[in-house]
């Protein structure tokens, strides 16, 4: 399947399960190189990203077994701790193998990753705080050595609340000798969760969740089974689709908390948000107003959800601002949009919206993830047929996300290309 076949006009209704978050799952996986012993990760999405994560870790020599939405990764017999090119090219979360290697073993050996286009992501932090620690650092035809005859506590603050470094650095702190903290982290639930897994591992990580976290070294982590928490850009994608279309949809498996900055959008613009311990009830069933979106670093709003939001301002009564402020490349459904008669500009980092009566069904193209699920938004709301290309992106962060809207009433289809 490399594109999907949308026919808009559709209410969405019923109830949708989200599954385990995708930016929980991948460091997740990066951790259990930590130990030797077996860990077993519950809740786990079927994304490409994770099946990429598996082939990274199984290249490292560990044993990964599948049973349905649970991985059993025993990192017992890491050969080696050289990341191979073809599969760190593809997404960047492969970079946080770098830590535990280094933390476990004393050195890592990585390509620059890749991953999404949607502006630069140096990484740069995690370097910094590697080399805080005592790791020594070397860059040579494009690839990064990491060396450490052990690693030590350090205070490292971080220029910028990197979700990926602190993750990288809370990792490599968890072994290595003394205290460290990490000033001005990222507060991202996703941060939460590693750390909950980790000290299930006997680790010792406290203040995950706010600007400072401290990690105290222990000389060796145990295995764990852990259940990452549900992906909250999941689930704000189907609640915006459900509120575009007019839609009445429960999810389920859902942490209210974590979507606060997206559920105050949809309320401000007319949408019925009720919450009921893991439940979401969304009601679209009232003329939708424009908002102003400012993209801010957790707990403001979400920059992977500016895309999909963008799709919901393009229909509203008036005229909305949305303000990019974490990723400077972050516009490219912008023009996919104006050909399906959204009435966007763009100006650096701002695109004013003015909301349009009626979007209509076109040819479209992915260029990437969040993108993706903002043309497949629009095209539930178009009128005629839309056609979405560059599917492959969309299937990096959400498990059959045509299968999920077809159960709500969406009409839409995956197709191979001729």
């Amino acid at each position: 399947m490399d594109k999907l076949v949308i026919r808009g006009g559709n209410r969405l209704h019923g109830v949708v399960t989200v599954d385990g978050a995708k930016n929980a799952i991948l460091p997740a996986l990066s951790a259990t190189l930590l130990t030797d012993q077996t860990c077993v990760l519950r809740g786990v999405p079927k994304l490409q990203d994770v099946y990429t994560m598996v082939e990274v870790l199984a290249n490292l020599g560990c044993s990964v077994r599948s049973d349905n939405c649970s991985l059993t990764i025993d990192a017992g017999a890491v050969k080696h701790y050289q990341a191979p090119y073809e599969l760190v090219r593809q997404m960047r979360a492969s970079f946080l193998v770098a830590g535990p290697l280094l933390a476990r073993f004393g050195r890592a050996s990585m390509a620059l990753p890749g991953g999404c286009a949607i502006g630069p992501r140096p990484i740069d932090l995690h370097l910094k705080g590697f080399f805080a620690m005592g790791a020594r650092v070397s860059l040579d035809n494009g690839r990064i050595e990491l060396t450490a005859n052990s690693l030590r506590g350090a205070t490292v603050y971080l220029d910028f609340p990197s979700v990926g470094a602190t993750e990288n650095l809370m990792m490599a702190a968890s072994l290595a000798k003394g205290i460290t903290y990490i000033e001005n982290a990222a507060e991202e639930p996703e941060v939460v969760d590693l750390a909950n897994m980790i000290n299930s591992m006997g680790g010792r990580v406290s203040g995950a969740g706010t600007k400072t976290i401290r990690i105290e070294g222990v000389e060796s982590l145990k295995g764990t089974t852990h259940e990452v928490i549900p992906d909250r850009a999941e689930a704000a994608t189907f609640m915006i689709a459900a509120a575009v279309t007019g839609g009445d949809v429960v999810l389920k498996n859902v942490i209210p908390d974590h979507l606060k900055a997206v559920s105050a959008k949809l309320r401000e613009a007319g949408v019925s948000v009720e919450e009921d311990g893991s439940l979401i009830h969304v009601r679209g069933d009232k003329i939708l107003k424009a908002v102003d979106v400012k993209t801010m670093p957790y707990p403001g709003f979400p920059t992977d959800l500016q895309a999909p939001m963008m799709s919901l301002l393009a229909v509203c009564e008036g005229t909305s601002l949305v303000t990019e402020t974490v990723f400077e490349n972050r516009f490219s459904h912008v023009d996919e949009l104006k050909r399906m008669g959204a009435s966007i500009k763009v100006e650096d980092r701002s695109a004013l919206i003015k909301g349009v009566t009626q979007l209509t069904g076109a040819a479209v193209k992915a260029a990437d993830l969040r993108a993706g699920a903002a043309l497949v938004i629009a095209g539930l709301v178009a009128s005629g047929v839309t056609q979405v290309t560059g599917v492959h992106h969309i299937n990096r962060g959400y498990g059959d996300l045509a299968s999920k809207l077809r159960a709500l009433g969406a009409d839409i289809q995956g197709e191979a290309s001729p």
